[in-house]
């Protein structure tokens, strides 16, 4: 029913000498909306709305709308600058457009990796075997691990990143810059989560060739296996690792077998798949967002890894389950899009 003809059958139920409150009842109408029309009846002897103050709106015209409507189809990441521009009136006109007539909104376009049928359908296949792996309790005893390289410069987010100024300020030693170094100085991280808790902060030192031969020392034999042994004792747990090279090499498969006999093989954990891995698709952001904030100092290595250890230690257990049981929903909606990528679907 349009706003006019709910208009007309609340005031004609009024002539008749029925109560608001049972004009509300009969009619399913909001009582506000039913008390403002008879307040305006009262005042005025009809329903139209009153005269508007202000200019009048003489750019949204139809005319308008269809151009902005025909635009927007041919290219929806077009510029609202441009098109502004090109219809010779205000951005604030052609937002007001897109966002009230044509009921749009602007959304960031989702970066996603890259993904060719084979691995779709590697990754289907093996999504379908990692949901029963994990079923009935047992996601709770899967350890998720990872490597990452941090560098000394933090990672900025370029759109929420601003500041108040004055006008002409933007051109004044009061306005803030960000430097950036062609080759900063970085250090390279390894660590693992599962849903009761987190193991260890690895560093990979940099004078450290990373191969299968220090993987499997430094990371293995010297941290892994030990802390495994205290957290999980005698009931076991699945190892999940990706791919590098490191990793797949045949000594490594053979130590991980030794040592961690739930180690998921290639046989079950897909390739190209960081958006499945609670490190990559929760943690280092989390630690990465951290470190960016001005409570941390990185100008240096030696800096930037005490800050690394800090935000390492702030993450609880709490976090590690929460982070962990979005790993099922994950799996789902991998399946549902049949292997392909689903984070911008989440």
């Amino acid at each position: 029913m349009s706003r006019e003809s709910e208009r007309i059958t609340v005031v004609e139920l009024h002539k008749t000498g029925m109560r608001t409150a049972d004009i509300v009842r009969t009619t399913g109408f909001k009582q506000r909306t039913v008390y403002k029309i008879v307040r305006r009846y009262k005042e005025t002897g009809g329903t139209s709305d009153r005269p508007r103050s202000g200019r009048p709106t003489t750019a949204t015209t139809p005319e308008n709308i269809n151009k902005v409507r025909c635009r927007i189809r041919r290219n929806p990441e077009v510029s609202m600058n441009k098109m502004a521009t090109d219809l010779g009136i205000s951005r604030e006109r052609v937002q007001h457009i897109a966002r009230r007539k044509l009921g749009l909104r602007s959304y960031k376009v989702a970066r996603i990796h890259f993904l060719n049928d084979a691995m779709k359908a590697e990754r289907l296949r093996k999504c379908r075997r990692m949901r029963q792996l994990v079923g009935d309790g047992r996601l709770s005893k899967v350890l998720f691990t990872d490597e990452k390289i941090f560098t000394v410069q933090p990672v900025h987010n370029h759109q929420n990143r601003r500041q108040l100024l004055k006008k002409g300020q933007q051109k004044t030693s009061a306005a803030r810059t960000i430097s950036r170094r062609h080759f900063p100085a970085s250090v390279m991280v390894w660590a693992g989560i599962c849903a009761t808790g987190k193991t260890p902060l690895v560093f990979m030192e940099q004078n450290v060739k990373i191969n299968a031969a220090s993987y499997q020392q430094y990371v293995l034999r010297d941290v892994l296996e030990p802390w495994a042994t205290s957290h999980f004792g005698e009931t076991g747990f699945s190892l999940q690792q990706d791919w590098a090279p490191a990793h797949s090499a045949k000594s490594t498969i053979a130590v991980c077998e030794e040592l961690f006999p739930g180690f998921w093989s290639r046989d079950i954990w897909p390739s190209n798949s960081p958006d499945l891995n609670p490190m990559d698709y929760s943690v280092w952001s989390i630690m990465e967002q951290k470190i960016s904030t001005t409570r941390y100092a990185t100008a240096t290595v030696e800096q930037l890894k005490s800050a690394l250890l800090r935000s390492w230690d702030e993450i609880t257990a709490e976090q590690c389950a929460t982070i962990i049981s979005d790993f099922p929903k994950r799996l789902r909606k991998c399946i549902e899009a049949k292997g392909g990528n689903f984070e911008h679907l989440l």
